[in-house]
């Protein structure tokens, strides 16, 4: 099976979106739970308790509690709008920003930060600059910046103006709630098939309807992200562990223990590892144990995870080694364990 197909079903009575590339599962977006507090969603919060030497406060909505970092100038009571950033770790509040952002699958909207931008992976100088011709053409009510994502690049200039309009329309009527007021739910967070749509690159087909992921064999897929285990082309492989408090990588070459083979394991974990971590949702802190390796190839393997998190949709970053020759590395947690989804 050449290409990519989007695949649409359900899992566990929830909505879920399955990527293949290439008959290989690429992505997969399942539905949270319907208490669980959605990466994306705009609350009205009041401001509750703050927490001392960890530089945030603890806000109160409808839903529960939420987690602002450098809450400055903030007291106790104050209500202010707020948008949840990424999913809560076990027993904690989500994160959220106290600056808002509305994305779809052309626009970018970002009140508060003037500016009108094109996505710099749109390359073509012909294409940049007929959408800049488009941009200038587009009322932007002062105070907001507008951005074109990628995907603009191959969209048709009316189906970009009208994504643009819709969404400054949303963000105008979001922005303008009063801060003052209870707690309540401005805007929900996207579910699977949305952000299938605004984040995927548009897929060759798609399949859905009840038993899909049976049909296409996505169902066998899944089940198989159960092991922690993931084989590398050279022979070597790497587990995959979730544990409370990071997920930990352990690379292995297999039977050969050589200098060279250790470093193409190393690499080829770091170029696996993006898929690895985005089909079992798991995101925080992430410490990778290599395989034995002298200091002087940290350059290569840091290299070459670097480009393979900058092709990852979910924000990635490498912090250091640690002095036992660990790569610790911290990736937003945008999804839930799968885990959380299967039996």
């Amino acid at each position: 099976m050449r290409g990519r197909l989007a695949v649409f079903d359900r899992i566990g009575g929830r909505a879920a979106a399955a990527l293949l590339v290439d008959g290989r599962l690429d992505d997969l977006l399942i539905d949270p739970p319907d208490d669980a507090i959605r990466p994306g969603a705009i609350y009205r919060a009041k401001a509750g308790r703050p927490m001392k030497g960890q530089g945030g406060m603890i806000l109160e909505t409808p839903d529960g509690p939420l987690f602002l970092r450098g809450a400055k100038g903030v007291s106790a009571g104050d209500s202010f709008l707020v948008q949840v950033t990424s999913h809560a770790g076990e027993g904690k509040a989500a994160p959220c920003a106290a600056r808002l952002l509305f994305k779809s699958r052309f626009v970018m909207v970002t009140p508060g930060a003037e500016g009108r931008n094109i996505s710099k992976a749109i390359r073509d100088e012909e294409r940049r600059v007929e959408l800049r011709e488009l941009l200038a053409g587009l009322s932007v009510p002062e105070g907001i910046g507008l951005v074109l994502r990628t995907a603009a690049e191959a969209a048709d200039d009316a189906d970009i103006v009208d994504d643009a309009r819709a969404m400054l329309e949303l963000a105008a009527a979001v922005s303008s709630e009063p801060a003052a007021g209870r707690p309540e739910k401005l805007l929900e967070g996207p579910g699977a098939e949305d952000l299938a749509f605004r984040d995927w690159p548009a897929p060759a087909s798609t399949e859905s309807g009840e038993g899909a992921f049976d049909r296409i064999g996505v169902t066998e897929m899944i089940e198989g992200l159960a092991s922690p285990h993931e084989i590398l082309p050279s022979g070597g492989h790497f587990y995959v562990e979730a544990t409370r408090a990071l997920v930990a990588v352990d690379v292995n070459t297999g039977p050969d223990t050589s200098p060279g083979a250790a470093l193409r394991a190393n690499i080829e974990a770091m170029r696996a590892l993006p898929r690895a971590l985005r089909l079992r949702g798991l995101g925080g802190q992430i410490v990778v144990d290599p395989a034995p390796m002298p200091k002087r190839d940290r350059k290569q393997i840091e290299s070459a995870a670097r480009a393979a998190f900058r092709a990852d949709p979910i924000e990635t970053s490498l912090v250091d080694w640690t002095p036992l020759g660990h790569l610790e590395i911290i990736r937003k947690r945008e999804r839930l364990p799968l885990k959380a989804y299967l039996p």
